[in-house]
């Protein structure tokens, strides 16, 4: 395939941005986004130009580092996925695509498509934990018994890999999805029930402290997150919060 990339290029937080046009050529469909993001850069560092610099890790779904804005979609036009699992066969020959940094003020830009998420871990540090002695003291699992329904629907709110999706795909730039994620994950499970109050409070207030934006139930963070977090989390955290500001 030929293609025309239109990459946002900006040299830190504190210089403008822009978008400049790379034709490239030769991408075959089974190439992955980021695999085709590495031909671009050798041809560039091969010219003596700036490569273009982009988040990546583990490239199999599970660390969220790779979140690219493609096309005007978080991870691109795939559903389910990160952007590293994305394949150029979901592109055409002669297509033009255009590739953003995820966007908002608590998601400063560090370089071209490189953003800081490091709210995302301030916020986990808040409440994001349990203060369960394990240290020489582990217990076995199946030693506490689990309504299968609550471990499940546990099990499937911590698949959450923070890569930010939801706050790129909100008009408000909300965290809302990703916060109550990190509740539910605790809130379901008897270990969660010791810091549940402080939990949700320390966590919602942080998040505000981020300059993350309101939740209007839109659900366009639902529809982008690539591993299926529901608006039932959001509605959850809700709860959740209700009854510590009560108990508080």
């Amino acid at each position: 395939m030929k293609l025309t990339l239109k990459i946002w290029r900006q040299k830190n937080a504190s210089t403008k941005g822009k978008i400049v046009d790379y034709p490239i050529d030769g991408i075959e469909g089974d190439m992955s986004f980021l695999e085709m993001l590495d031909i671009l850069n050798e041809q560039l560092i091969n010219k003596g130009e700036e490569p273009v610099a982009f988040d990546h890790d583990c490239r199999e779904g599970i660390c969220g580092m790779c979140s690219l804005f493609i096309n005007g979609e978080a991870h691109g036009p795939d559903t389910g996925i990160t952007t590293c699992q994305l394949h150029m066969r979901m592109f055409k020959d002669g297509d033009t695509i255009y590739i953003e940094p995820f966007r908002a003020n608590a998601f400063p830009v560090i370089k071209d498509l490189v953003v800081d998420r490091s709210s995302f871990d301030r916020i986990q540090q808040a409440g994001g934990f349990i203060s369960v002695n394990t240290s020489g003291n582990t217990i076995d699992a199946n030693a506490i018994p689990i309504n299968k329904h609550d471990a499940d629907t546990a099990f499937e709110a911590a698949t959450c890999i923070g890569c930010g999706a939801c706050v790129a795909s909100c008009k408000n730039s909300s965290a809302m999805l990703f916060v109550s994620a990190k509740v539910s994950q605790f809130a379901l499970l008897p270990q969660g029930k010791v810091e549940a109050t402080d939990r949700v409070l320390n966590m919602v207030k942080q998040m505000d402290e981020e300059g993350f934006g309101n939740c209007t139930n839109t659900g366009a963070c639902e529809v982008e997150c690539p591993k299926g977090i529901t608006l039932e989390s959001i509605a959850r955290m809700n709860r959740e919060y209700l009854s510590a500001s009560l108990k508080g």
